[in-house]
């Protein structure tokens, strides 16, 4: 593989708005999957996303829009997922293995797909016998709020194949973007589920209004369990303390912009679960990694308090603060 070729985002919402301006900036042309035709017309009417970044305005002589999934990916080279993992199944069912191959299979996804606890990577490897060195990951600090203010931003491309990591890493760096490489994919992606269920503790207590001091004791003892966790799971050599690991969980934790964040805040604040997410309107991907690496770790019997203790808000509606106050003493 020597170039990136024609490269193609499947997903029209917030995340894949913003991989669509940062791809743009590098790349002359850019193939785009939207599922539904009435947001194709939006923009074409406003040049824009008529439902989310509606500041980032587009060329649209640059972008060929499809509404036909299994088309998109046909004519492009290059694949970069951007919907919810709630919706991963949906999206690829009625697509024939044949249809990527040769493909390179870009997760840019920070979720991991229920009832199945598989991270993308895993489930198109499974599913789909697509070759691992023809799955990358995309992850790190990056809201996309933030690529539409055009503050610089950074993110990880991982690969098994390190050449197909950097030439994803030098097709999305710009001015805005600031792209490094790694080979810890499934890790990458499994950090990238841990700090949304980080970001839902740190939203809770803020709810039930513990300090900065508090906090930041909190985000110590994340990183501890992300780092015993990954070592478990997926037992490698890695430093924790980069910014895909430890950077990606600090910005979800603390950032106004996270959706988990904002739905441990609701929660604390006293919100069902239920009403929580109907307020938001959107998703927040720690609600299903929060029972997916529950489910998963039967398996591995790792020590996960805070992992355990924000399950037991969501699903077994155990009282945020006596959630809170059981957890400190594991601290």
């Amino acid at each position: 593989m020597e170039s990136l070729g024609k490269i193609c985002i499947l997903g029209g919402g917030t995340w894949g708005t913003a991989l669509a301006k940062i791809v743009l900036m590098n790349q002359k042309h850019l193939h785009w999957y939207i599922r539904r035709t009435e947001q194709i017309e939006g923009f074409y009417k406003f040049g824009h996303n008529p439902d989310y970044l509606t500041n980032v305005k587009f060329n649209l002589a640059h972008i060929t829009f499809y509404s036909n999934i299994e088309r998109a990916i046909k004519d492009s080279d290059t694949i970069i997922m951007a919907m919810p993992s709630p919706y991963v199944k949906q999206y690829l069912k009625r697509i024939w293995n044949s249809t990527f191959k040769g493909k390179f299979m870009v997760s840019a996804i920070k979720g991991i797909v229920p009832n199945e606890n598989m991270v993308i990577s895993e489930y198109l490897a499974y599913n789909f016998k697509i070759p691992t060195e023809n799955i990358g990951v995309l992850s790190g600090p990056c809201h996309a709020e933030e690529i539409a203010l055009e503050r610089l931003s950074f993110l990880t491309a991982a690969c098994k194949d390190v050449e197909k990591a950097k030439l994803l890493s030098k097709g999305i760096s710009s001015r805005i973007m600031h792209a490094s490489v790694s080979e810890d994919v499934v890790g990458i992606e499994l950090a990238a589920v841990l700090k949304n269920i980080y970001a839902i503790a740190a939203g809770v207590c803020q709810g039930l209004q513990y300090g900065d001091n508090f906090q930041a004791v909190l985000m110590t003892n994340c990183a501890k369990e992300m780092e015993r966790f990954l070592n478990g799971v997926v037992p490698m050599e890695r430093n924790t303390c980069e910014q895909h690991y430890l950077g990606d969980m600090l910005v979800t934790g603390y950032s106004q912009f996270s959706r988990n964040r904002t739905l441990g805040t609701m929660i604390g604040k006293g919100y069902s679960v239920k009403t929580a997410q109907l307020e938001m309107e959107m998703i927040a991907e720690g609600y299903y990694g929060a029972k997916c690496i529950v489910e998963m770790n039967q398996r591995f019997k790792l020590h996960l308090p805070i992992v355990n203790t924000v399950y037991q808000i969501l699903y077994d509606k155990l009282p945020p603060r006596a959630a809170i106050e059981k957890l400190i003493e594991s601290f």
